[in-house]
């Protein structure tokens, strides 16, 4: 009788299995026909898909099956319920990773380890309108999955289950070995690939972490300043004084969207700029996504596990940022979205940046993009934090260093006036005989071509803005992207990284095309490198740059080593001379850019050695602080450092809580007059969060009941300045200032709330009684007489004016 339990439970277990393979496949024939997938192709995709499928789902099943034998004998009655609840959390991980891959052109592999949290619900969420017919798919699916089950489990007999299990794996598993195009990574199972390639990646990094680390103190990226040539110098005319530089880094703008390429036609600026520039046809990103841009642009810098910017412990290190800053150049830095996403605000401050501009501070001035169902924006639109880049710059502050980021080209390409961006697209289409080819692309993707022409449009107000300022014909622009636009399905592998970069100024002898490949790594060595042998600054002698600088050759060439990081944690891409590897394969680049597939096995073993020893130089400079030599960085001012003992008491508090339940802790501490612990975890969260406005509060507030006023001071005021726009900061220190008796410094901070246009009837309330208590009753009164004008029932307005009593005259 146990035996046949036993054997009836298996075929149960194998009737489930069956139906989770069904299930994921018809979650995988969902993606193709999301992704349009034509007719030819569709039925070839779906073999592939179903070899795939199959296979993980048999995985999965077999990997399984211990917990379903343990669960018949603990919970036999439920242990099908318990394996039907399992394999359907499956079939939902499986749809979220195709939507997660139908948005990005990516399978979610190890960067989904380089996000936090709030960072990956932002990304994911607002690509996507949120409704009833959302949640839709996660229903369905898992329904199909019951269904498929009980048809397998009434329809097919324990005999023609294993003939048909047999066949299966037979005719699939030789399908698999003999068709290796089914395993390309667009055909691959979702959840086999986000295992294998966390897998891969642990694996490596537990390689990596021991690899010739053990007595080894070198620093492999120093080097004398004085080994690289000036290349830019030959093409610009300086003036006596230092010029101003100004970086403007377009979101998602690929060299294939700008002049004479496949999708040209919508940035009809940005091509009258590239032929006055000096322009770099075949120029680089980094990486796949924004996340490396600051780094390597203005550090070149390397990577990390995960990006550079998601080293924990900053290693030492110097940018073009610090060393101008060093130098007396004015730095800034404008985007309209959080600094905080991707840890950007941590680099820009530890390089000293002195003005930083995100969608904290823009103000009733300036308006947001339109955010999604679920009230969710990026922040501010381009032409809004161009306004705002245009406004702050300082004329007598020079020189500058000025870097602004744009935003809009991403997803959910939301921008203003977009019906009449789209609209121009239509006529563009209608009028254009050359956009005939990609019509059909363009129709499919009207809202990210309505959205460059806005882009270039912004960018083409800016530039005209500026060049009424006197000081335009001193500046030097910066123009390139981070990466390539993600939504339009790429041509190749390589394509994700080719981006334009071309430099523009008032100051250029005449403009140029280079042929010659370079990537962001190697600007700043060239940019520094030039204003130093132009002009007037402190020494330099050593840098750690991973760039060796700009090429200028007009002809097609490649003289750098140049790894990418396609994503977080995915160092897996080279180019080197005119090769291209990526995930073991290799590819031929030709002068325009493009890719075709080739089997040189020398070139294979030369170019996998040099990814494998850049990998272990990444992880050694980055893990062991080996960058650039703490004795030698003057440039920087560096994060908070903690003790053992701060640690351990942070720990106490902090462990496995997000740094909004540490701060609900640090309040709690302080209203129990645990100031010095309070103030310790407010420097944790703001070690990781320089902007958690909120942390740095409670830290003025904190000293201040401790009557440290000077110090309290500080911390608000650069509470104020870091959130201009936020009433709490000025609630604050108006506190403060009653409790200390210096009321007389609270008009100041008044007057800025009012120019700000900050509304809170507090902040009017404290103004005065701080009137009334420096004997300007009159000023008191006319305050609290508009005040109770609005919150005419307030008791405390009300009886603090009968309290009031006028001057006699």
């Amino acid at each position: 009788m146990k035996l046949n339990i036993k054997i009836e439970a298996i075929n149960k277990y194998v009737y489930l299995t069956i139906s989770l393979i069904g299930a994921l496949w018809l979650v995988s024939l969902f993606e193709l026909l999301a992704s349009k997938t034509s007719e030819t192709h569709f039925l070839l995709a779906s073999i592939y898909k179903l070899v795939n499928d199959f296979w993980g789902g048999l995985i999965i099943g077999i990997l399984i099956l211990p917990v379903f034998l343990l669960l018949t004998i603990l919970i036999k009655k439920y242990a099908v319920v318990v394996i039907k609840a399992l394999f359907i959390l499956f079939v939902i991980i499986q749809y979220a990773l195709v939507k997660y891959s139908l948005s990005t052109n990516l399978n979610l592999g190890v960067d989904l380890l380089g996000y936090s949290f709030d960072d990956a619900f932002d990304t994911v969420s607002v690509s996507e309108s949120i409704s009833i017919t959302y949640f839709l798919p996660f229903i369905i699916f898992p329904l199909l999955f019951l269904l498929l089950y009980k048809y397998t489990n009434k329809t097919i007999s324990g005999r023609r289950l294993i003939g048909f299990g047999i066949l299966s794996i037979v005719l699939l598993g030789c399908l698999k070995l003999i068709i290796p195009e089914a395993s390309h990574k667009p055909y691959q199972n979702k959840i086999s690939f986000l295992t294998t390639d966390v897998i891969k990646f642990q694996h490596e990094k537990n390689k990596l972490n021991i690899a010739s680390f053990v007595n080894r103190h070198d620093y492999p990226l120093l080097k004398s300043s004085n080994n690289s040539k000036d290349v830019l110098s030959p093409f610009l005319t300086y003036k006596e004084e230092k010029p101003n530089i100004v970086f403007i880094v377009v979101e998602g703008l690929g060299s294939e969207f700008v002049k004479g390429n496949q999708y040209s036609g919508f940035t009809p600026y940005i091509d009258s700029l590239i032929s006055k520039s000096l322009y770099w046809e075949n120029f680089v990103s980094t990486t796949g996504r924004s996340f490396g841009i600051l780094p390597s642009l203005f550090g070149s810098l390397p990577y990390g596990e995960t990006g550079f910017l998601d080293v924990k412990k900053t290693p030492s290190h110097i940018s073009l940022i610090s060393v101008l800053k060093a130098n007396g150049y004015k730095t800034s830095y404008y985007s309209g979205g959080p600094s905080s996403f991707d840890r950007k605000i941590n680099f820009l401050e530890y390089n000293g940046i002195e003005t930083l501009i995100d969608e904290n501070k823009y103000g009733p001035a300036f308006e947001k993009t339109k955010g999604n169902d679920g009230g969710f924006t990026w922040g501010y639109p381009d032409d809004e934090i161009f306004r705002k880049a245009l406004t702050s710059f300082e004329i007598e502050k020079q020189p500058r260093l000025d870097i602004v980021m744009t935003l809009s080209t991403h997803e959910p390409f939301e921008f203003p006036k977009k019906e009449a961006y789209l609209a121009q697209v239509d006529k563009l289409l209608s009028s254009s005989r050359e956009l005939e080819p990609i019509k059909n692309k363009v129709t499919d993707h009207k809202d990210i071509f309505g959205c460059l022409l806005y882009t270039d449009n912004a960018l083409k107000e800016f530039m005209h803005g500026y060049k009424q300022r006197p000081d335009y014909s001193n500046t030097i622009f910066v123009i390139t992207g981070d990466h390539r636009i993600i939504p339009i399905t790429q041509k190749d592998k390589l394509c994700r990284f080719h981006v334009p970069f071309l430099i523009y100024s008032p100051m250029l002898k005449k403009a140029d095309t280079f042929k010659s490949v370079s990537s962001h790594w190697d600007v700043t060595p060239s940019l520094l490198n030039s204003l130093m042998k132009n002009f007037k600054f402190k020494p330099l002698d050593k840098t750690a740059w991973v760039g060796t600088g700009l090429d200028t050759a007009r002809h097609f060439r490649n003289i750098h080593k140049i790894p990418l990081m396609r994503y977080k944690g995915s160092i897996n891409d080279l180019i080197y001379k005119d090769y291209f590897y990526s995930d073991g394969e290799l590819f031929k680049i030709n002068e325009n850019f493009g890719t075709y597939k080739v089997n040189e096995e020398a070139i294979i073993k030369t170019m996998a050695d040099s990814l494998l020893a850049f990998k272990k130089m990444n992880a050694y400079v980055t893990l062991q602080n080996k960058i650039f030599p703490d004795s030698l960085n003057i440039y920087i001012t560096p994060k908070t450092t903690f003790t053992s003992e701060q640690l351990a008491v942070i720990n106490t508090h902090s462990e496995g809580k997000t740094y909004d339940e540490i701060l609900f802790i640090a309040r709690d501490l302080s209203f129990k007059k645990q100031y010095k612990t309070a103030r310790l975890l407010c420097d944790y969260i703001l070690n990781e969060y320089p902007n958690y406005t909120d942390a740095r509060i409670l830290k003025g507030r904190s000293l201040a009941w401790e009557q440290d006023y000077e110090k309290s001071e500080q911390v608000l005021l650069n509470a104020i300045k870091r959130s201009p726009y936020y009433d709490d900061a000025y609630l604050a220190i108006l506190d403060m200032y009653w409790w200390s008796g210096q009321d007389d410094k609270s008009e100041k901070i008044f007057s800025q709330a009012k120019k700000n246009k900050v509304i809170n009837p507090e902040i009017s309330f404290k103004m005065a009684k701080a009137y009334s208590r420096t004997d300007h009753t009159e000023y008191a009164i006319k305050l609290i007489d508009s005040i109770i004008k609005v919150h005419p029932n307030n008791s405390n307005y009300l009886a603090f004016k009968k309290n009031l009593k006028p001057k006699t005259q």
